[in-house]
C-alpha cells in the first residue's frame, strides 16, 4: 500500500491530517481511518502488539544505526580521532571517562535485554504451564462420569 507506506513517513500528523479530511469528505471515510489507526496501532492504543517491546526493538535499531555510523568514522585515518580510537576531545581524562561509559552501557544494554528475554521466556512458560493444567483439568473431568444422585 503505497499510500499506508507514505503516511507511515510523514508520522503521526499526517495520519491525523487524513483522518480529518476524511471525516470532511465523506465520514464513513474517516471513520474508517480512525479505526484503522487505533486497530493497527499507529497511534500508540489498540489491538497492535505489545507497544513496549516495539518501541525497544526500534530503539535497538536506532542504537545499532548509530553504532554503524561511528564505526564508519573509525578506522584507518577517518573520522576525528582516527586509528578506531573514537572522536577525541582533547582531554584525555574525559575520553576515558567516555569510554568508559560508554562501555558500562552496553554492558547494561546486554544485560537488560538479557532480562527482558528471561521476562518473556517466563510469561511464555507460565501461560503454557497454565494452558497444561486447564488441559489436564479438562482430561480428568471429562475421563470419570460425574456421580449422579439416585431418587429413590
Amino acid at each position: 500500500m503505497p499510500i499506508v507506506a507514505k503516511l507511515d513517513e510523514y508520522g503521526k500528523g499526517a495520519w491525523i491530517a487524513f483522518a480529518v479530511l476524511g471525516f470532511i469528505v465523506f465520514w464513513p471515510l474517516g471513520l474508517a481511518t480512525l479505526a484503522f489507526l487505533f486497530w493497527s496501532g499507529r497511534m500508540g492504543c489498540g489491538f497492535g502488539g505489545d507497544r513496549y517491546e516495539h518501541r525497544m526493538s526500534r530503539l535497538q535499531a536506532k542504537m545499532d544505526r548509530m553504532r554503524e555510523r561511528m564505526a564508519g568514522r573509525e578506522g584507518f585515518g577517518g573520522g576525528f580521532g582516527g586509528w578506531g580510537r573514537g572522536p577525541s576531545s582533547g582531554n584525555s581524562a574525559f575520553d576515558e571517562y567516555r569510554q568508559e561509559t560508554l562501555r558500562r552501557l552496553e554492558d547494561e544494554q546486554k544485560e537488560f535485554q538479557d532480562f527482558l528475554a528471561r521476562l518473556r521466556m517466563a510469561r511464555d512458560k507460565a501461560e503454557f504451564d497454565q494452558f497444561m493444567a486447564e488441559r489436564r483439568g479438562d482430561r480428568q473431568t471429562g475421563d470419570r462420569p460425574e456421580p449422579q444422585a439416585s431418587a429413590g
